[in-house]
């Protein structure tokens, strides 16, 4: 073999980006291979390339109780790995341990004892070129889809786009990436979603399998990922870090619902993401071929969080329990529907993107379990329910709970009503509402398990008179 062709080679490993030296060591492999078939082969042997750019097969012999001790080491060696990979795969391998198949490690023997003898076949020359041909495409293709693999691992998660190539059959779909053929699954499809061959879509690499014909990538178009990525690629401001998606709850082909923060003053994160005249948000909602999608601010605050994920519907006041990450929204009779949603869509996205478990009522229903609560089994009018009997200003009932033995709570304006007169008792209202209509419980002075609602909505404080 001429040097021209050994820098042939080594100009493939250059342009296929293949690690310097491997096609070598794989046609000394292969070559190797090709000799032990040749009759008259010594038992023992190397294919080595020399200084000329020929390959050359050295005869190895050694003394018989190193060889012996090389041969143990090699078979306990394959017998390890042929068991290892009996765990890996669950499968029992079935495979002959031959001694003539068996790498001995050379480097292990001193110098010394290892005799090499010249033992290259006349044809040699004509073996190699056959074989050589053979193996350069063999470890071309093997290194390209290492190489593809290699890039496509640590892309899972990534938003690409892809032009479909086969749409034909039902369940799976094919995605050409460029480089490599990807796979979108049924599972991974939108209902409702057709994907025309030729057409360009968008979705999100889900997972990379590594096969014989190269990597595997799997696609998907239901995840939630995919629009994350999708809004980072339409609003500048997400993708400087000016905004951030807080939460996404989506259920694909139908709604979703992001929560979206503002990291500088005078940015409104929910105006960015709809773009002058719903632009920005129109051209995700048409990549997702028609998906409504909610865009929620962002609060520390649970019930006004809760109250604002509930969107379009208005929402008059929302009890958060702290212990039981519990939420009971309380609208009016003619939002109840639309805060549900259709088969408990609305209700169920505001779950997943608040975390709190959402338990939704109409005024009327709450008012009627309020007052059943209150006065159930109950002698004389005497309540039972446990919660502060003062009237806010707005026409409300104190939300706080009652302290034991009276029947208002700590905050010193509702005390003082324990010793007014009954018929004053009955008509005095006390407290006051804030802007957001939130009632004032005494600050400090209120007790610490008292139950805190928000009116995220507010109604005008009405003094009475």
């Amino acid at each position: 073999m001429s040097q021209e062709i050994i820098e042939g080679i080594q100009a493939i490993e250059k342009e296929k980006g293949i690690e310097e030296g491997i096609l070598i060591s794989a046609l000394e492999d292969a070559l190797l291979a090709a000799y032990k078939k040749t009759p008259g082969a010594t038992r023992h042997a190397e294919v080595k390339l020399d200084d000329e750019g020929e390959f050359r097969v050295d005869g190895i012999e050694i003394p018989s109780d190193v060889e012996a001790d090389l041969l143990e080491e090699a078979r306990e060696a394959r017998i390890t790995e042929l068991e290892r990979i009996e765990e890996e795969t669950g499968e029992r391998q079935h495979t002959l341990v031959a001694d003539e198949d068996l790498d001995l490690d050379w480097s292990r023997v001193p110098t010394g004892q290892i005799v090499r003898t010249d033992v290259t076949p006349d044809n040699f020359g004509r073996i190699a070129a056959q074989t050589a041909k053979q193996v350069i495409q063999q470890r071309i293709r093997e290194a390209e889809r290492a190489i593809m693999y290699e890039e496509y691992v640590d892309r899972q998660g990534e938003v690409v786009t892809g032009i479909v190539q086969q749409a034909g059959d039902r369940n799976n779909v094919l995605v050409d990436l460029g480089r490599v053929e990807a796979l979108l699954p049924r599972s991974e499809q939108v209902d409702g979603e057709r994907y025309e061959q030729g057409s360009r879509i968008k979705a999100v690499i889900a997972e990379v399998r590594s096969g014989t014909k190269g990597p595997q990538v799997i696609l998907s178009r239901r995840d939630s990922e995919l629009i994350r990525a999708l809004f980072e690629l339409e609003v500048p401001e997400i993708a400087d870090g000016l905004v951030e998606i807080r939460g996404v709850a989506r259920e694909p082909g139908y709604r979703s619902k992001i929560a979206v923060e503002s990291h500088m003053q005078g940015v409104d994160p929910v105006g960015a993401c709809v773009g002058p005249r719903g632009s920005r948000v129109r051209m995700v909602v048409s990549e997702l071929r028609g998906e409504k999608i909610d865009i929620i601010p962002w609060n520390t605050e649970p019930a006004r969080f809760v109250a604002k994920a509930l969107s379009p519907a208005r929402v008059r006041e929302v009890y958060i329990d702290d212990e039981t990450r519990e939420a009971t929204v309380i609208v009016p009779d003619d939002q109840l529907a639309l805060a549900i949603g259709k088969e408990g869509l609305n209700a169920r996205l505001a779950t997943r993107l608040t975390g709190w478990k959402i338990d939704i009522q109409s005024e009327s229903e709450f008012s009627r379990a309020e007052a059943a609560a209150a006065f159930a089994g109950a002698s004389d009018d005497e309540e039972y329910s446990g919660r502060c009997a003062a009237i806010l200003s707005n026409g409300k009932r104190c939300p706080n709970a009652a302290l034991p033995g009276s029947p208002y709570c700590g905050v010193p304006g509702h005390q003082e009503l324990a010793t007014a007169e009954p018929v004053q008792r009955e008509t005095a209202a006390v407290g006051s509402a804030d802007a957001n209509g939130d009632a004032e419980i005494g600050g400090d002075e209120a007790p610490d398990d008292a139950t805190v609602a928000v009116s995220p909505e507010p109604e005008p404080a009405k003094d009475e008179e």
